[in-house]
């Protein structure tokens, strides 16, 4: 079972926790690249070339942006949560 960002807001521990995850996995600008080119209709495959990412480096990415609550994913695709596409004010 996948973990819901619901889950964190039970108590202020539980919220700062949350916090700490999604700051973690949105302070890298390699995964700020991947969630705004996944925003903008990407492909994985098309984000991977235009990184220039091995498969190995791009999935870590993609985890750490699955365990920061920014994106969904399933076998066949990835959907970035509302976490997720608040990057796109991020670097404005």
């Amino acid at each position: 079972m996948k973990e819901s960002w619901s889950e964190y807001s039970g108590s202020i521990e539980k919220s700062r926790e949350f916090h700490r995850r999604y700051q973690i996995a949105v302070n890298h600008p390699l995964r700020r690249k991947i969630l705004k080119l996944l925003h903008n209709g990407k492909s994985q495959e098309e984000i991977r070339t235009e990184l220039n990412l091995d498969e190995r480096d791009f999935e870590y990415h993609l985890q750490l942006l699955e365990w920061g609550f920014c994106i969904e994913r399933d076998a066949q695709e990835i959907r970035i949560t509302k976490e997720g596409s608040v990057v796109e004010y991020i670097d404005q």
